[in-house]
């Protein structure tokens, strides 16, 4: 299956900074969405999408949360935007090993933006219907993709926490809560 193409349905949110004036409407409805049971509370740590805020500067811009990185990057770029500036990591949507940012607060497992999948779907992320001013909009496209094998979220958190733990006790773990079960 390796090097065929096949249609796939592209999801983007894209992000207008000049309209975010940094009301974190994002954040509370992407954090109520996804806490357990739905809408039941209020979590800003839980949240796919951050505001990294400049107040005094009327600088906001919202991230959301990427893919899992095992290391933090090498890079250490520092951006200038309106005279002020920003470390990488302020910028980046990765949750990796050098910062918490992204990482469930329970658990430590990393966080993925996962566009308010919902069964049935949403016409909209959370996020981008609760911006008020316009700053998310939401596109969907059709491309021509290689075929890859894609980790669901199950994987990707069995894989850190073995990393983190060992298998041993990762399996010790899920007998022992299978007996309970």
């Amino acid at each position: 299956m390796n090097g065929e193409k096949k249609k796939r349905i592209i999801k983007t949110i894209k992000v207008d900074i000049n309209k975010c004036h940094g009301c974190r409407a994002c954040e509370v409805a992407c954090a109520s969405f996804h806490s357990i049971p739905k809408y039941s509370s209020v979590n800003p740590a839980r949240s796919r999408i951050r505001v990294i805020r400049d107040e005094l500067n009327n600088v906001f811009l919202p991230i959301r949360a990427g893919a899992y990185t095992k290391s933090e990057c090498a890079g250490r770029q520092t951006y200038i935007i309106d005279g002020r500036e920003y470390g990488e990591c302020n910028l980046c949507n990765a949750s990796c090993p050098a910062r918490d940012l992204f990482k469930e607060p329970d658990s430590g497992l990393p966080l993925r933006c996962d566009m308010c999948e919902d069964d049935p779907d949403l016409e909209l992320p959370k996020c981008v219907e609760w911006c008020l001013v316009d700053a998310l909009t939401y596109e969907e496209r059709e491309e021509e993709v290689d075929e890859e094998v894609d980790l669901n979220d199950m994987e990707i958190a069995v894989e850190d926490l073995v990393e983190k733990y060992g298998l041993d006790k990762v399996i010790d773990t899920i007998a022992r809560l299978t007996k309970k079960a």
